[in-house]
């Protein structure tokens, strides 16, 4: 199962990924995020949650490549990733060199809660930056 949720005015796409992940779940994703991306602006960032994931399907990787290449073109900026287990990081890390620019900043986390502060931490910066 995959869950897209969208936060415009926090510029956070948040993609949950649990339980077992078949091809047409990822084509489902790729559809909501999509439409999710098109209400993005430019510097948005992307927390992918595999806390939950018992297995993915391969046929899922071009989907995902498709989300991450649209993420790309749209600006995405960070890409903090909770992956507690390495050996289910499903390939992300290796796609993220042929889908993302050089200048995306990319994390990885073992739980949800380090992550979340990662990206509190960057919302606050981010404000003290735009009050300059």
């Amino acid at each position: 199962m995959i869950q897209v949720h969208s936060d415009k005015s926090a510029r956070l796409l948040k993609i949950t990924f649990s339980e077992k992940v078949t091809a047409r779940d990822a084509e489902q994703l790729m559809n909501k995020a999509f439409v999710a991306l098109d209400d993005m602006q430019p510097g948005f960032r992307l927390l992918a949650d595999l806390s939950h994931l018992e297995s993915m399907d391969v046929a899922c990787a071009p989907f995902i490549g498709k989300v991450m290449d649209r993420c790309n073109d749209g600006g995405i900026k960070k890409v903090v990733r909770v992956i507690p287990n390495p050996r289910k990081d499903i390939g992300l890390r290796i796609m993220s060199v042929f889908h993302y620019d050089r200048h995306v900043r990319i994390l990885t986390f073992d739980n949800l809660a380090e992550a979340e502060e990662a990206l509190l931490q960057d919302s606050l910066s981010d404000g003290a930056a735009q009050k300059q």
